[in-house]
């Protein structure tokens, strides 16, 4: 159908090539259509195979005809009844087509007229009347003839409001479609405007749409009407959503030629004007990089790549996106430092001062930085060494850096690492790549123009990876004192000296550090501050710090010295001084708000004065309980925000020997009671009793404050004094605590975190503590300030530790046994 219009609006002009004939067909009325829907199908039709359409009833269809059978069912029947019926193939590229390769339902058509075109093929041109389904083949010669029953289409009710919609938007769907389809000739329309019929406006819809042959087929065979109208409608509303999108992309992409094209000819004039004036800015602009680049310190490799690449910038059109590439790749190589070095400051004392100043503390680290300074001053030069920070969050370890530049008057450069997965990040883009630039590593040497910083590589222990790479191998390279003299970078390709700069790392743990980077790094523990230090801290940089942040004077706030030490007790519980530090601030904030507004307050406070600012205390810290109970021990735990003391309590029942343990205890410290009874099971003469007694009597092992999960291997000897303890009724040696972790042949292991559980059990009134022989090198590194009035007693094996634990003193009502 190549054009469409009318006389009146009940007519549809279908134009023949070459012929100024034409048919005036007239639009279906509903009136028309009801007609058709009655309208007597025959039993038998012979069918006309249609390749990738679908007829629907109503609708006209031009068919071209190029298989004989086709040719000759429609030349006979147009000489009869011209009444044919019509299937769609499922596939399109068969030839010879049987029943079974066709749908099965179809439309019987109406031959209108037949054509015999100009370049010899012949086109016949047909309106569907009714569906009809296939019931079974009668034969296949001259062409295939089957026996049908007819379908009728069941329509709504008349002046159904919602079926009056869904034909009012498929009819703008359809108009809107027309508008934006380059491919639909505008008359189109017209004869969607003009039809008055619903199903046959459905129907003819259905027919010229895009709409794949699976599709119509679909549509085709809905009996209902409406459904089929509801249907259609998700396919139009799909076809416009696409020739919207083609559209705004046709639209962009013109726009944007266009905008070039505008572009390129304003250069060229520009360029022909620039001539004409005798001064080219391109030539001048790649001439004062040149004269910058004669004063840069880099070697002879990196000034004939800068060369190279600065005679370029000359060959190319600046309007071009390669052009801006280039030239912030020129640019980069300038702004880099290449061999340009601040001086250190190599006065030790200052130095120690500086770092004293700033951090209580820590004197692992300003240690190494002294050594390192040490060396440069009489060697006069060194690889700086890799180091890694490893302690729980808000013991100083970022802060620190700052005051190592400080210290050794270099650049300070800070780059958190947490989070990152792209490698890129480390090594830059190629440079290739529009937007492309270097990695975060050079990006800040560029900034603080110098190639020996202090460059601090926060949280270390957070870098992640994905399909983007691993910036946890991109770092190998970078913290290797072997290697990162020759660092390279993807966008400046060449090589660049990083062993001058003084990495310092920090993680929160080294579990989740990939193995060959820990490898590089030199690691320095920073265990949690205890009490006393926190009061240091709090003294020489806390307050200073608020009450200038605050703008008080010394004079409005004075915190003593028990106050601090209560503050740190009941209101935080952390290894290092963050949250001391927010509840100080707000102690300075109270106190401001009274100085503002002119109130009496008490400027020493008391603790009074603590609960009415920050409120009831938050923790409780634990307390020595005494010796009156069989079976009760205190034992030594380490925790993430310090030490901690912990009772373990052993039971005795009338039973078969059964072990029951509780207190939310986990694997490791299970084993660890298991152990410690299998030991004195085989060990009973230690404790004088007879072995049937651990058959007679079930034991039960409890820790208190069940909500909290417990693990680790350092209770053994703990639970160990306690099964003895039980098993004798003796007492335990007053004001006592242990910690260690025992084997079944009795032997006492070594456990961490003894400096936080020396200070925890000195809180709770502790005298003597039991530890490891192989821990006694650790209480040597403590200083002697916080070992006062502590007494030590080391141990090999379980037998010394009962030794000293237990009093041949019998508790008050002993168990009997027997």
């Amino acid at each position: 159908m190549s054009d469409i219009r009318g006389k009146n609006k009940n007519e549809i002009y279908i134009a023949t090539s070459g012929n100024n004939d034409a048919d005036f067909i007239p639009l279906i009325s509903d009136e028309d259509e009801d007609d058709m829907q009655n309208s007597k199908v025959p039993d038998t039709l012979s069918i006309l195979p249609l390749r990738n359409t679908v007829l629907f009833p109503g609708v006209v269809l031009p068919i071209t005809i190029g298989r004989n059978k086709s040719l000759k069912l429609v030349r006979d029947f147009y000489k009869g009844s011209r009444i044919i019926g019509t299937l769609a193939q499922k596939d399109p590229n068969l030839e010879e087509p049987e029943l079974e390769d066709l749908y099965q339902i179809g439309t019987v058509a109406l031959i209108l007229r037949i054509l015999e075109m100009p370049d010899g093929t012949t086109s016949v041109i047909i309106q569907g009347k009714k569906r009809f389904e296939v019931k079974e083949a009668i034969t296949n010669e001259p062409y295939l003839t089957v026996k049908v029953h007819s379908l009728s289409d069941i329509k709504p009710q008349k002046k159904d409001p919602e079926y009056e919609a869904i034909v009012g938007s498929l009819k703008d769907l359809s108009l809107r479609i027309i508008k934006l389809s380059s491919n639909i000739p505008p008359e189109t329309s017209f004869a969607v405007k003009n039809i008055e019929s619903s199903s046959f406006l459905i129907n003819f819809i259905s027919s010229n749409s895009d709409i794949n042959l699976q599709d119509k087929q679909r549509l085709l065979e809905f009996n209902k009407t409406r459904e089929r109208g509801v249907a259609l409608m998700e396919y139009l509303v799909k076809e416009i959503q696409m020739l919207e999108l083609k559209n705004e992309l046709q639209s962009k992409v013109k726009v944007d030629i266009e905008q070039q094209q505008r572009e390129y000819m304003l250069h060229q004039q520009m360029k022909t004007i620039q001539d004409e004036l005798g001064g080219n800015p391109l030539e001048q602009e790649v001439a004062e990089l040149k004269i910058k680049g004669q004063a840069k310190k880099w070697s002879k490799e990196v000034s004939e790549t800068f060369e190279k690449e600065a005679d370029k910038l000359l060959r190319l059109n600046p309007a071009s996106g390669e052009y801006s590439v280039q030239l912030n790749y020129v640019q980069t190589l300038l702004e880099l430092p290449w061999n340009e070095f601040t001086k250190d400051d190599l006065n030790l004392k200052r130095a120690q001062k500086i770092l004293d100043q700033d951090h209580y503390g820590l004197e692992k680290v300003k240690e190494r930085i002294i050594e390192h300074l040490a060396v440069i001053k009489l060697k006069g030069d060194l690889k700086s060494p890799i180091l890694c920070l490893v302690g729980p969050p808000g013991v100083g370890k970022t802060s620190l850096g700052k005051s190592v530049a400080k210290a050794l008057n270099r650049e300070y450069i800070r780059v958190s690492l947490g989070g990152m997965r792209d490698e890129a990040e480390i090594r830059g883009h190629r440079k290739t790549y529009i937007g492309a630039m270097p990695g975060r590593i050079l990006q800040n040497l560029k900034k603080v123009k110098s190639s020996n910083p202090v460059f601090m590589l926060d949280e270390i222990d957070k870098v992640g990876r994905d399909a983007h790479g691993d910036p946890s191998s991109a770092l190998l390279e970078v913290l290797d004192p072997e290697q990162n003299n020759t660092f390279h970078d993807n966008f400046i390709e060449i090589d660049y000296d990083l062993s001058k700069v003084l990495f310092i790392a920090t993680a929160n743990t080294i579990t989740t550090i990939h193995p060959a980077l820990l490898d590089r790094m030199e690691i320095i523990d920073i265990s949690g501050y205890i009490v006393e230090e926190k009061c240091e801290i709090t003294k020489k940089h806390l307050m200073v710090k608020n009450l200038d942040n605050h703008g008080l004077k010394k004079t409005d706030l004075v915190l003593s010295k028990d106050i601090v030490e209560y503050i740190i007790e009941n209101y935080t519980r952390e290894s290092g001084v963050r949250q001391l530090d927010k509840t100080i601030a707000k102690i300075c904030r109270v106190i401001a708000r009274k100085v503002a507004m002119e109130e009496k307050y008490n400027k020493t406070l008391n603790v009074a004065d603590i609960h009415k600012i920050l409120g009831k205390p938050k923790y409780q810290r634990d307390k020595y309980q005494g010796n009156s109970y069989a079976g009760v021990v205190t034992g030594l735990a380490w925790t993430a925000s310090g030490g901690e003391i912990l009772f373990i309590e052993t039971s005795l029942s009338k039973g078969k020997g059964k072990l029951t343990l509780t207190g939310n205890l986990g694997d490791v410290m299970k084993e660890s009671a298991a152990i410690a009874l299998e030991y004195l099971k085989s060990h009973n003469k230690l404790i004088s009793i007879a072995p049937e007694k651990f058959d007679e009597w079930n034991v039960h092992i409890h820790v208190p404050e069940g909500a909290i999960p417990k693990d680790g291997p350092s209770a053994g000897i703990t639970m160990a004094t306690s099964l003895a303890s039980i098993f004798t009724q003796r007492k335990v040696k007053k004001n006592l605590a242990m910690t260690g972790e025992i084997t079944l042949r009795g032997k006492v292991l070594p456990v961490g975190g003894i400096k936080e559980k020396i200070l925890a059990a000195k809180r709770a009134g502790i005298k003597e503590i039991v530890l490891s022989e192989e821990n006694r090198k650790d209480i040597e590194e403590i200083n002697e300030l916080y070992l006062k009035g502590l007494t030590f007693h080391f141990v090999e094996n379980v037998e010394q530790v009962l030794d000293i634990a237990l009093l041949n003193q019998k508790i008050k009502n002993p168990l009997n046994l027997n």
